[in-house]
């Protein structure tokens, strides 16, 4: 399994390298390392859908963000996500997102953007939920106090999730996607524990959310919540930059020490009432980072 999820990540590799070129399903396989047939079939038994509807999926999502923030010509977009003319485009784009490309650029409502999970992260925390990883204790993990201001969080709820994957089983990437597509974000999309005041009845703990300044009157997504925050502090766990082989035990490494940490040591005490828990995707060159309100004692 680790071989065939290494495989595919190959290929969401190639394919995030040359959105702004010609792909084709026999470069996908070199890139894989199998048969062009062995190739397609394990892409879409891990992802879910064929490779090159990937391809296309990826192309459309990062030309809506580049008219989203780019004053670019609609033809110019197109081309430079290797789309032939504007009228192929227009049908592409219309066709996934509802809606013109010239009228999305003009209203930028929200959008299902199509960001899906890397295979290799999908197998690496599916083997540490399995007792597969290791711990090396020598790894560094780097804890500051950060300040959050006056916030609104626009979130999707689940109705049972605890944690990123039961959230995911639950509700699918949509929310993701969309929250990724809101203009003005302050911070990164997040994963979140709610405190109990937060939580409304027949809902989760665990939600996706992101922050937006406290004045924002943008859209909020049919299905979701947009509330207040106030200002808090947070204790910011940070890992280190790893590998991409080694992002399981990256995350698992951060994960003990945010659960362990007495951060009474430094003065602090625990806040959760202040603000929801969160985590931010891993990124190898910035490590994982996990967060929690905090007060002075």
């Amino acid at each position: 399994m680790r071989e065939q999820a290494e495989a595919v990540q190959r290929m969401q590799d190639y394919i995030e390298r040359h959105l702004r070129q010609p792909v084709t399903l026999h470069a996908l396989a070199e890139a894989a390392g199998y048969s062009p047939w062995h190739a397609a079939r394990l892409f879409r038994e891990h992802v879910g859908i064929a490779p090159l509807e990937y391809l296309r999926a990826r192309r459309l999502s990062r030309a809506a963000m580049a008219l989203r923030d780019s004053g670019e010509r609609v033809l110019d977009v197109a081309l430079e996500y290797a789309f032939d003319s504007h009228e192929g485009f227009t049908r592409a784009f219309s066709s996934r997102f509802g809606m013109p490309p010239e009228r999305y650029r003009r209203q930028t409502p929200p959008l299902r953007l199509f960001m899906p999970s890397s295979a290799r992260y999908c197998y690496q925390m599916k083997y540490a939920q399995n007792g597969g990883i290791t711990m090396q204790t020598a790894n560094t993990v780097f804890v500051e106090v950060v300040e959050r201001p006056a916030r609104k969080l626009i979130l999707q709820r689940a109705k049972k999730a605890t944690g990123y994957w039961d959230y995911c089983e639950e509700m699918g990437c949509d929310a993701e996607g969309i929250l990724a597509s809101l203009k003005g974000s302050l911070y990164e999309l997040m994963g979140m524990w709610l405190p109990k005041h937060l939580i409304t009845p027949g809902t989760s703990e665990y939600a996706m959310g992101i922050e937006m300044p406290a004045d924002y009157l943008g859209p909020v997504p049919e299905g979701m919540d947009i509330i207040d925050l106030p200002p808090c502090k947070y204790m910011l766990f940070q890992g280190e930059p790893y590998k991409d082989e080694e992002m399981g035990q990256a995350c698992a490494i951060v994960d003990k020490a945010f659960e362990t940490y007495k951060p009474e040591t430094r003065g602090w005490r625990w806040a959760d009432d202040d603000g929801p828990m969160f985590q931010y995707a891993p990124m190898p060159e910035r490590g994982p980072i996990l967060a929690r309100p905090v007060c002075r004692l």
